[in-house]
């Protein structure tokens, strides 16, 4: 993708830290059981105490960092801002389906956690919600035209506990609130919710591109003109069932240590925040890598202050995969992003967040890799404009 977006702001929560105006660790927060667990942040800023008992932790994380995200733009504020005009489409909140409604001048669309986010109107934007969804107010401003949301295991403990549950009651006197909760779709669509946001809402499960894929949606609909603003996500968790399963698969063998976190971006069309998103690529298991980031440097020609990845193919760079090629270009030596965050399928999201972060410290041009299992690659262009 070559069209160029703008980054307004960000939100993380992650072993780093982030949300809920907490402060970022320094350095590389240490691995406890070959695990890198998410800081999580006071939650009681950001959500109505009441919600947050009935919220998983994936759901937490994921909520929180899109609501600082949103703080950051000024598209929301936890103090409650009065409620947004008749216009701007009102809406109804049902907290026993989880779903909501935009009235006629909303567009007439429904989200549930079930079945994901539905397109609405525009004009549904940011408005005030119900109590009993937990949320508080969005800004006088409106919420985002769009929320995309990038995950490839979803709400894994609520799939554990419904499952656990399924078997020990031998599938009889099932509650449906773990099944609700447990579906992949249930971040946005909380997020949703809470923003009384009746606008596109889609979440992509495609495992270590989930958020690149997210991200090229976004992407696409600020430069077809379908939306100005775009909230875009990417978020996994860790569960103990979760890293059992993964680590008798050998994932951590090699030096790997599992992580998770959440980090959401504010995609504008219009340049105002001084990051903008030169470019994306992505490739599946590349018998070169180096290939592919020939071609994309091609594409975007210019000086790269800095590069952001581990195991990035090249001569003069970080330790490679063993496979043979070199850049086009030389390229700085790169600077490895996973051990702050850990590995798991959307960790270029925290890489892409990480690129945003050197630029406001002072670098023109941050070139970000992501080599996911030596599977799924991913390439960013971050720039100061």
């Amino acid at each position: 993708m070559n069209e160029k977006v703008y980054i307004r702001s960000a939100g993380i929560v992650s072993p780093l830290g982030g949300a809920a105006g907490g402060r970022l660790r320094q350095g590389a927060p240490a691995p406890a059981d070959q695990r890198l667990r998410a800081v999580e942040p006071d939650y009681a800023r950001l959500i109505d105490p009441k919600a947050i008992r009935r919220m998983s932790r994936v759901i937490r994380m994921g909520v929180a960092a899109a609501l600082e995200c949103l703080e950051g733009a000024g598209l929301w504020s936890p103090g409650g801002a009065p409620p947004a005009s008749p216009a701007a489409g009102g809406a109804t909140a049902s907290p026993a389906t989880g779903s909501t409604t935009a009235s006629p001048a909303a567009g007439g669309a429904t989200a549930s956690p079930a079945t994901g986010g539905a397109t609405a109107s525009p004009a549904a934007g940011g408005a005030t919600a119900s109590p009993a969804t937990g949320s508080t107010t969005a800004s006088p401003g409106g919420g985002p035209d769009a929320i995309l949301t990038g995950t490839a295991y979803g709400c894994l403990e609520d799939t554990t506990v419904f499952l656990r549950r399924m078997v020990e009651n031998r599938e009889e006197m099932l509650t449906p609130t773990a099944f609700i909760q447990s579906t992949h779709n249930t971040v946005g669509a909380q997020i949703a919710l809470m923003l009384q946001c009746h606008a596109y809402n889609n979440t992509f499960v495609h495992r270590g591109f989930s958020f690149e894929h997210a991200l090229l949606d976004g992407m696409m609909l600020l430069q077809e003109g379908a939306a100005k603003t775009v909230l875009v996500g990417g978020v996994d968790e860790i569960t103990d069932t979760s890293h059992s399963i993964l680590s008798r698969f050998g994932l951590y063998r090699s030096g790997r240590i599992n992580g998770e976190g959440a980090v959401f971006f504010l995609l504008d069309r219009e340049p105002g925040s001084g990051i903008c998103l030169e470019g994306m690529d992505t490739f599946y298991r590349p018998e070169d890598p180096a290939e592919h980031i020939n071609a994309f440097l091609k594409r975007h020609p210019g000086d790269i202050d800095m590069v952001l990845g581990d195991q990035v193919p090249g001569e003069g760079l970080s330790a490679g995969t063993g496979r043979a090629g070199s850049t086009t270009q030389q390229l700085p030596a790169a600077e490895p992003f996973r051990h702050r965050c850990g590995d798991y399928p959307t960790a270029s999201a925290f890489g892409l967040w990480l690129a945003t972060e050197k630029v406001k410290a002072g670098a023109h041009s941050v070139l970000v890799y992501n080599n996911y299992l030596d599977i799924h690659h991913s390439l960013f262009l971050v720039k100061k404009c």
